[in-house]
């Protein structure tokens, strides 16, 4: 956040700039030109009180996105300490004309916490400025030039856009992974036993993508098991979710945008600049939005686990190695250690669901009812993973969404879900084979269960993963949850 507060005062005199250069295609109404916002915040008194005087004659509070957005990106009056008072900063005062006339306008007294003015604004209806889009263009263009690509004259939108935040980086800040190296398990020296891995098996190949790699990285493009991969870790939401990169028959490559909605990351892809929900797996913003029914990018299953029940049960599997060719600090729990050691959030969401703590991991997924296809809305399930981790519910059953299913928990956490059907497992033996209730065993592998004698059908996994509790519900208000 200190990167924001020092962009200088040039970022939005630029925004009025670009605004006045390339003014957006609109109907005249009574809508007032975003350029008023942008001499709310001159440095000339008078100006700055004439665009405020005008604006208070068109005022909706729909507006007040774009004075919050804007008073974001300047510095709050810093709290009077021992010592000589430093200099103010230029900005100091004009964030707080921005907030007084805020509070004019809308009857509301939140002073300068910015983080309960957009609490406030999510809660009303969503009738932004008409011209909200090209505004966040230009304001966004003064972190990175190619953040403008995100929100195109003409672009759609599946998500509010007064959610969108920026996270504190410009594009691809936050490197992502290119095909990184990977080595056989004998040699990855670097790993303990209880340190934390992500294990993905595609195509009969399995690979482990350590915690202490990925969460440096948020994202790694793969290929395992003849599969292009797109692996995507939103550290501030606590999911790894492993996509395919084909979508609608076309191939995408995916980044990182420095964008969040609800504290979870954005991705975008490099033809189109269109921003991707990372829990979704689809376009929200930009030109592709207009055909998130119809670009859904596949989810593999992916599983939390320990380097030594990982390494257990897939003796061949292959292993990022710490030649990544970035300068990072790859020790276990060095990334985020701050973040994930307390339940407080770095960005805020909506609404808080205080039925489990903010961070406390669930294992989620959502589907469509049963024998409907690929009709019908996708319903969500989350269960607590200290529930799931207790003995007694290490073999749990659920009927959710006309779909029998089948959790089965490690000792050491690791999750995985499968499809039951009509058979019944009452135990897992100590070899990690399940039982079923007429003593039949079954193989546990990461596709299936699989019958030893081959007398039924396997049950397929279903693609489910750990997250944080208040990302999740978040994004998917009418979770059921088991805890």
């Amino acid at each position: 956040m200190s990167f924001r507060q020092s962009l200088p005062l040039l970022l939005l005199v630029s925004v009025g700039v670009m605004l006045v250069a390339e003014p957006p295609a609109r109907a005249a109404d009574s809508h007032p030109d975003l350029q008023r916002f942008v001499d709310a915040t001159s440095q000339d008194d008078a100006k700055a009180e004439g665009a405020l005087a005008a604006l208070a004659e068109q005022w909706r509070d729909g507006y007040a996105a774009v004075l919050i957005d804007m008073a974001g990106f300047m510095r709050p009056r810093p709290e009077r300490g021992p010592g000589p008072r430093p200099p103010e900063h230029l900005t100091v005062r004009i964030r707080e004309r921005l907030v007084r006339f805020l509070e004019q306008q809308t009857g509301q007294d939140f002073g300068d916490d910015l983080r309960a003015w957009r609490r406030w604004a999510w809660r009303l209806p969503y009738e932004p400025h008409p011209d909200y889009a090209a505004f966040k263009a230009a304001l966004y263009a003064n972190v990175d030039q190619r953040m403008a690509g995100f929100f195109p004259a003409g672009g759609e939108e599946r998500i509010r856009l007064d959610e969108i935040d920026w996270g504190g980086v410009p594009i691809d800040g936050i490197p992502p992974l290119d095909h990184p190296k990977h080595i056989p398990a004998t040699e990855a020296g670097y790993l303990e036993a209880e340190h934390v891995v992500f294990g993905i098996e595609v195509g009969g190949e399995a690979r482990a993508y350590p915690k202490r790699i990925l969460a440096w990285h948020e994202l790694a493009r793969d290929q395992l098991g003849g599969t292009e991969l797109t692996i995507v870790y939103c550290t501030l939401c606590g999911t790894v979710i492993p996509y395919g990169a084909e979508a609608g028959g076309e191939h995408f490559t995916l980044g990182t945008s420095g964008l969040l909605y609800r504290s979870n990351k954005l991705m975008y892809d490099q033809k189109t600049m269109s921003l991707w929900s990372t829990i979704e797996g689809r376009p929200v913003v930009g030109v592709l939005a207009s055909r998130y029914d119809e670009l859904e990018l596949p989810a593999y299953p992916v599983v939390t686990t320990t380097w030594r029940d990982w390494k257990a049960l897939h003796p061949d599997t292959t292993v990022l190695s710490l030649d990544t060719g970035h300068d990072r600090d790859y020790s276990e729990g060095a990334a985020y250690r701050s973040y994930f050691r307390t339940d407080e959030l770095m960005f805020d969401v909506p609404k808080l669901d205080k039925r489990l703590k903010n961070k406390e991991p669930v294992l989620a997924l959502r589907l469509r009812p049963a024998g409907r296809g690929d009709a019908g809305d996708l319903q969500a399930l989350a269960l607590s993973a200290k529930f799931l981790k207790k003995k007694t519910n290490r073999v749990f059953h659920k009927s959710f969404a006309g779909h029998e299913l089948v959790i089965v928990t490690s000792p050491d956490g690791a999750n995985r879900v499968y499809d039951a059907g009509e058979t019944r497992f009452v135990k897992q033996e100590k070899d990690g084979r399940l039982v079923d209730a007429a003593g039949g065993p079954w193989r546990l592998t990461e596709t299936a269960l699989a019958p030893e004698d081959g007398s039924a059908a396997p049950k397929p996994r279903v693609p489910a993963r750990r997250v944080f509790w208040f990302a999740w519900q978040a994004m998917f208000p009418d979770t059921e949850l088991v805890k």
